[in-house]
């Protein structure tokens, strides 16, 4: 692109204040490196990382320094490519995943890495695509990487609990679940127990009640997998619903699931609590999961949309923590 253009985006100078702490700014467009493409994008996906990041939960690697343009999850069209890209042109239609120390997703253009950076087929909106990278991968990671479900349906049957089911991660974790040999129980809030069911949950726990509350399957069924999207869940709740090798793989790893993760390693216990650490490094899932998309496989379910110009909202909604699916901001 030729000249220093001018563009519109959110950005934070400090920790924490929430939505009070974007700002409107007009800045200059990114210029990608050699490896990277520059997107006109079209739409960005909130994740609750993006609120920690602001909190500080990484000070001082995340962000590397301010201000920050926040969010990673994209999708768009390419207007330019660096010197070594090789599978991407101007005019491609595509979702990436931003670099998570940098961010850069809350504005009109992103520069993307090559290797993070999937062509979008027509039949997956921009929407549905900024949906899919840190929240559909983590999903995926937990299921098929982790739990070794298979998305052809074949394999060993497995019971499979996923906390927090209506939310980001959750809502895909379900689906992704359900394209394999499972029987899936989901757990949420009481407006949600439709939601859940239609994503394909076999079983829905409303987390407050008393049953809800203690993780047990309605069935009687002891978990082979548990997916927790979910905070605030002790282990002591966990391990009377598990199997003799039962396995809690937690998305939103604190100080006491590592903890816990150590202690279960050193006793040689059967049953083990795995925290995820998300470190995308290619672009195999997300093209995989942006296939399933086309093919109707998986969907983006969103919880609401947004202009860039109310991206202040569109935190306020994410901070509340209730988002059923995904919260998306879309540069109109």
């Amino acid at each position: 692109m030729e000249g220093k253009l001018i563009m519109r985006a959110v950005q934070y100078n400090t920790y924490g204040r929430g939505a009070d702490g974007l700002k409107h700014v007009e800045v200059l467009v990114p210029t990608p490196n050699k490896d990277e493409v520059l997107i006109k994008l079209e739409a960005t996906s909130l994740n609750p990382l993006d609120l920690k990041f602001q909190k500080g939960v990484a000070r001082p690697f995340v962000p590397r320094k301010f201000p920050v343009i926040p969010c990673t999850d994209v999708a768009g069209e390419v207007v330019e490519v660096g010197s070594s890209v090789v599978k991407f042109k101007a005019g491609d239609k595509v979702v990436a995943l931003l670099n998570p120390f940098i961010g850069g997703g809350l504005a009109e253009y992103a520069v993307a890495k090559e290797s993070l950076t999937v062509q979008r087929p027509e039949e997956v909106s921009a929407a549905e695509g900024a949906g899919l990278p840190v929240a559909a991968i983590s999903a995926h990671k937990a299921l098929v990487a982790i739990s070794g479900i298979k998305l052809d349906g074949s394999g060993t049957r497995m019971n499979i609990l996923i906390t927090a089911a209506s939310g980001g991660v959750g809502h895909y974790a379900v689906q992704l679940a359900k394209l394999g040999n499972t029987h899936v129980t989901g757990t949420c809030g009481a407006r949600n127990i439709e939601f859940v069911k239609s994503l394909g949950a076999d079983e829905v726990l409303d987390y407050k009640t008393p049953q809800g509350a203690t993780l047990k399957s309605p069935s009687g069924k002891k978990y082979d997998v548990v997916v927790h999207c979910a905070r605030g869940i002790p282990w002591s709740t966990f391990q009377p619903n598990l199997n003799d090798t039962g396995k809690v793989i937690d998305l939103t790893p604190g100080p006491t699931s590592m903890y816990t993760y150590v202690w279960k390693k050193l006793t040689f216990s059967k049953k083990q609590l795995l925290p995820l650490i998300f470190i995308p490094k290619e672009d195999k899932e997300l093209k995989l999961l942006v296939n399933l998309v086309k093919e109707g496989k998986l969907k983006t379910i969103f919880d609401s949309k947004y202009p860039l110009s109310k991206a202040q909202d569109a935190w306020a909604k994410s901070l509340d923590g209730h988002a059923t699916g995904k919260i998306i901001v879309e540069m109109i």
